[in-house]
């Protein structure tokens, strides 16, 4: 199954996310199907800590895709999706 959910990177105490599409059964850090976005919680502009591909999660969500509960939130925050 398909799993949108988030990638840590970055460095220690300056992490940065991506969001990607990927298999259940690879770890955390792992194998990416499709990188669909980032979240940067340190930035200071607001409107450069999230940016989505809206298209592309829409096409995994109508695949079947579930998400994180946390990447379910962001999303339900920017109306892509409507729950989790």
């Amino acid at each position: 199954m398909v799993k949108i959910r988030m990638k840590r990177m970055g460095r220690r105490h300056r992490p940065f996310y991506r969001i990607n599409a990927m298999e259940t059964r690879s770890p955390r850090d792992g194998r990416v199907l499709e990188e669909l976005g980032f979240y940067d919680p340190l930035a200071k502009d607001e409107s450069k800590q999230l940016e989505l591909k809206a298209d592309r999660i829409r096409f995994w969500l109508d695949q079947g895709a579930q998400t994180s509960e946390t990447v379910g939130n962001m999303l339900k925050k920017q109306g892509i999706a409507k729950t989790n």
